[in-house]
């Protein structure tokens, strides 16, 4: 019987075998923390040698920024839809939390912004990545503003008090107490309705009409 010989190995073009790396930096750091990811793990979650990975990262540093970018990048997408009215999309954003679906990168930043502390290149891609969000959120709430929608109110001022109430909420998340208070479930969308000069509920009535289209 003849054995049959292994199919050669395809060469990765270096920019799509840049890309894996850092999905799989992203992957690790939104699993265990970015204090894991080593060339060595990324290597090892990617079946190659550690050699290929310093080749594309030579600073583990650089690798720990870039998959932290990569996974705010990739979740930013999912808090911020572009269709829909202002308050739907608010909506969304608000929901994304109180789900849970953001759980795993409110761990990756408050374990970032702990680290930061020690790592000015990973505190200037927090300043970044922070900055991102915050257009995002605020380029919905000018978009409500204009409609009338939400108050006339500093969008700046709103979406920075929003995102203050995300984080505030996100430093909770590595506890086992009970967070179950409904003060605690809606804190962000209490804040948001009220910054927006929103009536009570209204974010939570817009998921529902959502949820039911």
């Amino acid at each position: 019987m003849e054995s049959s010989a292994p199919p050669p190995r395809t060469r990765k073009q270096p920019e799509e075998r840049r890309e894996e790396i850092l999905a799989a930096a992203a992957a690790i750091a939104l699993d265990e923390g970015l204090e894991r990811i080593t060339l060595r793990a990324v290597a090892t979650r990617l079946g190659v040698r550690p050699g290929l990975i310093s080749h594309y990262f030579p600073a583990a540093e650089d690798l720990v920024d870039e998959a932290f970018a990569r996974a705010a990048t990739i979740e930013r997408e999912r808090f911020f839809p572009t269709e829909g009215d202002a308050t739907h999309r608010l909506a969304h954003f608000v929901e994304h939390i109180r789900s849970g679906a953001s759980l795993p990168l409110a761990r990756l930043w408050l374990n970032a912004r702990h680290l930061s502390r020690f790592t000015p290149s990973l505190d200037e891609t927090l300043v970044e990545q922070d900055a991102l969000d915050r257009s995002r959120l605020r380029a919905i709430i000018e978009d409500g503003i204009r409609t009338g929608e939400f108050a006339p109110v500093d969008a700046e001022a709103a979406s920075i008090r929003i995102l203050i109430a995300v984080d505030g909420g996100g430093s909770y998340v590595n506890s086992t107490g009970d967070l179950t208070h409904p003060a605690h479930v809606r804190f962000v969308s209490d804040v948001a309705e009220w910054t927006l000069g929103l009536e009570p509920g209204t974010l939570q009535r817009a998921v529902a009409r959502r949820t039911r289209g």
